[in-house]
C-alpha cells in the first residue's frame, strides 16, 4: 500500500499546552490532555502522571476527531478504486475518525450481510465505520430493503444515494419504514429525467465548452419533493451535498417551519465553481456538478445561518483508467478527506474568518449528533481517544505525495491551502502524519 500510515498505541501520554476546542464541553483554552491505556483520563492545567511520555502541542489545536457523513470505500466490488483499509488510511490522514460508507457496492450494501462485513473490516483496522444501508433492494428504487435488520447489524441510516428514489409511492413507503425504526435518510436529491446525460453545470460555461448539462432544476424539483414527504411523514431526513441556491433557500424555509431536516455541503461546492471545467480535465467531473458562483455563494451563506449543518467530503474515488477517458463516459467523482480539512480552514477559518468552535461544530459535532453518535465529535473521560491535533497556520500545496487513498483523483491538486492535521488520534492509537 502507497504511504502507509503506522498506528501507535497509547499507553501512557500527556499532551501539553495545546488549544482544545471543543464545543460540547464548552471548552476554548490552552490545556493539557492526558490519555492511557487508549482512553482519555481527563483535560486541565499542568497535568502530570507517572512514567507518561509528553508531546509538546505548543501552538495546536487539539479538536474532536473529524466525522465524515459521505464517504464511498467501495469495498465489497470494487476494490481497484478503493478499499476499506486504503479508505481508512486516507481518513486518517485526513484528520477523520469515523465515516459514513455508502451502500453502492457490489453486491449493494441492502443486507445485514454486507453491513457486518464492512464493520468486521474496520474493526480489524481499528478505524469507526458507520455503514448506511440501502434504501430499496438492490438500490433500484422498487422495493423496500430489509431495514431492521440492517440496523440491528450497526447500520446508521439508510440512502440510495446516487439512486434517487424517483417514484414517489416507493419513497414515501420506504421514508415512513425507515422512521419506523429511527433510521436518518440521506437523500442524493437528483431528478435523473431532467439531468440525464449532463457531465457538468447547465449554464454559460458548458455553452461556451459545448459540453451537456445538468440544470440546477434537476436537484431543486427532487428537493421540494422530499421536503413534501418529510412533511406529510415528519422522518428524521438529511440532504446530501446541496449544491443550488433554490436548494438552500427551499431547505431554510423547510427549517424555520421546523421540519425534522438537516444537510451538509462539500469543500469542493464550497471552494469551486463550474469555471474550473475549461481545464476539460475530467478530475472535475462531480455529481452533482460544480455550480456556479451565486450557487456557492448561497452555499457559503446556508452554513453560515445554519441551514446546512454539516460538511462532508463525498469521497469518491475511481482508478485512474476510468477517469482518463472522454469526459462524456468518465464516472463523476473526486476524492476529498486527505484536502477536506485544509480547504475548510483556507475557505472558512482563514478567508471568511470563522472561529475553530464552528469548524468544529460543522465537520465534528454536528455530524455525530445526526447519527445519534454521541461519544463522537466531543471529549468524553474513559472514552477511547478520537481526536486530532492540528496546525492553523500551516501552509502547504496539495499534491499527490499526500494522498493516501487507493485513487488519486482529486480536484485539489496544486492548491496552496492554509491549516493541516498533524496528528490522529483514534480509537487510542496515534498517527503522525
Amino acid at each position: 500500500m502507497k504511504n502507509k500510515l503506522n498506528g501507535q498505541s497509547v499507553k501512557n501520554l500527556i499532551i501539553r499546552n495545546a488549544h482544545i476546542v471543543d464545543p460540547a464541553n464548552k471548552i476554548d483554552e490552552v490545556m493539557d490532555l492526558h490519555v492511557k491505556s487508549h482512553r482519555i483520563v481527563k483535560w486541565g492545567k499542568d497535568l502530570a502522571a507517572e512514567e507518561a511520555e509528553m508531546l509538546d502541542a505548543q501552538k495546536l489545536y487539539l479538536l474532536p476527531g473529524l466525522v465524515d457523513m459521505h464517504v464511498h470505500f467501495r469495498e465489497p466490488g470494487y476494490e481497484h478504486k478503493e478499499t476499506i483499509e486504503t479508505g481508512a488510511q486516507a481518513a486518517i490522514a485526513g484528520g477523520f475518525v469515523a465515516c459514513v460508507t455508502m451502500p453502492n457496492t457490489k453486491p449493494p450494501c441492502d443486507n445485514a450481510q454486507v453491513v457486518k462485513y464492512q464493520m468486521e473490516r474496520a474493526n480489524v483496522l481499528n478505524f469507526n465505520i458507520f455503514p448506511s444501508g440501502a434504501l430499496t433492494q438492490g438500490r433500484e428504487g422498487k422495493k423496500i430493503s430489509e431495514m431492521a435488520e440492517m440496523k440491528a447489524a450497526g447500520a446508521a441510516a439508510v440512502t440510495d444515494d446516487g439512486g434517487w428514489v424517483i417514484d414517489s409511492g416507493v419513497a414515501r413507503r420506504a421514508y415512513e419504514y425507515a422512521a419506523t425504526y429511527g433510521l436518518p435518510i440521506l437523500s442524493h436529491a437528483e431528478d435523473h429525467s431532467i439531468s440525464v446525460n449532463g457531465v457538468m453545470n447547465e449554464g454559460i460555461v458548458s455553452t461556451q465548452l459545448g459540453l451537456r448539462g445538468a440544470p440546477n432544476a434537476a436537484e431543486d424539483i427532487a428537493t421540494a419533493r422530499d421536503i413534501e414527504l418529510v412533511r406529510l411523514i415528519k422522518c428524521q431526513f438529511h440532504f446530501q451535498h446541496v449544491s443550488t441556491r433554490g436548494a438552500v433557500g427551499m431547505i431554510r424555509r423547510a427549517k424555520a417551519e421546523g421540519l425534522p431536516i438537516t444537510a451538509e455541503a462539500t469543500p469542493h461546492h464550497i471552494a469551486l465553481t463550474d469555471a474550473e471545467f475549461v481545464k476539460y480535465d475530467t478530475f472535475y467531473k462531480i455529481n452533482p456538478p460544480l455550480r456556479t458562483e451565486q450557487d456557492r455563494q448561497a452555499v457559503m451563506k446556508g452554513l453560515e445561518d445554519g441551514t446546512i449543518d454539516a460538511i462532508a467530503t463525498d469521497h469518491a474515488p475511481h482508478a485512474l483508467e476510468e477517469k482518463d477517458q472522454d469526459i462524456e463516459v468518465a464516472p463523476f467523482g473526486t476524492i476529498g478527506l486527505e484536502s477536506a480539512f485544509g480547504v475548510i480552514m483556507t475557505e472558512l477559518f482563514h478567508g471568511r474568518k470563522w472561529k475553530m468552535e464552528e469548524i468544529v461544530k460543522k465537520m465534528s459535532l454536528v455530524p455525530a449528533e445526526i447519527l445519534k453518535k454521541t461519544n463522537f465529535g466531543r471529549l468524553k473521560t474513559g472514552e477511547q481517544a478520537n481526536f486530532i491535533l492540528a496546525d492553523a497556520q500551516k501552509d502547504w500545496v496539495f499534491s499527490e505525495e499526500h494522498v493516501h487513498s487507493k485513487s488519486l483523483n482529486s480536484c485539489f491538486y496544486g492548491r496552496r491551502l492554509q491549516g493541516k492535521v498533524l496528528f490522529t488520534f483514534v480509537k487510542g492509537y496515534q498517527y503522525a502524519l
